[in-house]
């Protein structure tokens, strides 16, 4: 199965250097992937002929606009209906590629998606996902920032999105599916998650019930819930944790010269630690619930980053989530609607 994969080469910190490297760094892995460059056809003819890459391993679709970082996503949609987000959106609707990747303004992105994609049938709002560590793999979290305010249903539709995800994605043949809270126990919480919780133990056996942030990272679920807001102070924490915690090692190896000696014995471990805390790994953040496969990069990521966006557009579509998402919403749907009543005489 070819994938056809359209990129945002004018989005992100290093557009389109990190763009087009992360494309390459797929090939050399042996993606299949049929590439799409989108943006000012100059600016990315450019880079690929300074970094030396095969022009036939690329096409361009030109887009003349870009939208700024710190642009407002409304003024963009209107003002910029030929920039590259617009256009690698189109592209997804109408068919020419599988799957679009943007390292551009986030807003902006989520925004333009929505509208040109329209979210799947029984899904109001798509969600940011992304996969962090745990100590047994992996764990899907979301929403990771798309929406602050959430009702109960919205979580439960979330959460219905990460089941399918852990088990078409991550092969896991019965995923645990957990609310994020500040308590194990049913009775803690707002009446947003409690009511989310209630309701979700009739609609998914996945469902385990409350889970609190320490539990995130220690494998107690494969999937953790929770509304944007929650979900994104959730994130950059434990971003920033990992970062002091590299911090505080590498300061104290540098303490003398035998702890400089201890460094070179425990190098190895040092760079598997390190590695396994690597951000970029996790690069590429999804967005579930539309009609279409658009994944998320981070602004700054470098070439090594993009890739890992890359992979994460790839597994999506191969593992087809969007059919399998609207296929368990669907059933969601039948399950939830009220007896027929009898016709009155």
């Amino acid at each position: 199965m070819t994938i056809r994969i359209a990129l945002d080469a004018m989005g992100g910190d290093h557009a389109p250097q990190s763009v087009i490297d992360g494309a390459l760094r797929a090939i050399a892995a042996g993606s299949q992937a049929e590439f799409t460059l989108v943006g000012r056809a100059e600016v990315i003819q450019a880079e690929l002929q300074r970094v030396g890459a095969p022009q036939h391993a690329f096409r361009i679709q030109v887009a003349s606009q870009v939208v700024g970082m710190g642009e407002k996503p409304a003024a963009a949609m209107r003002s910029k209906k030929d920039s590259s987000l617009r256009v690698g959106a189109n592209l997804v609707k109408e068919g020419q590629v599988d799957a679009f990747v943007s390292a551009g303004n986030t807003g902006a992105l989520m925004a333009t998606a929505r509208f040109v994609l329209k979210t799947l049938p029984g899904i109001d709002r798509p969600a940011i996902a992304s996969l962090m560590p745990s100590t047994t793999g992996q764990v899907l979290m979301l929403d990771l920032g798309a929406n602050v305010d959430c009702t109960a249903e919205h979580l439960c539709q979330f959460a219905l999105m990460g089941e399918v995800f852990a088990t078409a994605v991550l092969n896991i043949d019965n995923p645990k599916v957990g609310l994020l809270n500040i308590g194990s126990e049913e009775e803690k919480g707002n009446d947003v998650v409690k009511a989310a919780g209630e309701r979700l133990k009739g609609l998914s056996q996945a469902f385990v019930g409350n889970v609190e942030a320490t539990g995130i990272f220690q494998g107690k679920v494969d999937v953790v819930v929770c509304d944007g807001f929650v979900g994104n102070v959730s994130l950059k924490t434990a971003e920033g944790v990992a970062t002091m915690l590299v911090h505080f090692l590498r300061q104290s190896f540098n303490h003398s010269w035998l702890a400089k000696l201890g460094y070179l014995l425990v190098r190895p471990v040092f760079k598997r630690f390190r590695d396994r805390f690597d951000p970029r790994v996790y690069n590429g953040a999804m967005l579930l619930g539309l009609k279409g496969v658009v994944v998320k990069s981070h602004g700054s990521a470098d070439g090594f980053a993009f890739y890992h966006a890359i992979k994460a557009a790839e597994d999506l579509v191969s593992n087809r989530v969007t059919e399998k998402t609207q296929a368990i919403v669907a059933k969601m749907q039948v399950m939830t609607q009220p007896e027929p009543t009898g016709m009155s005489r």
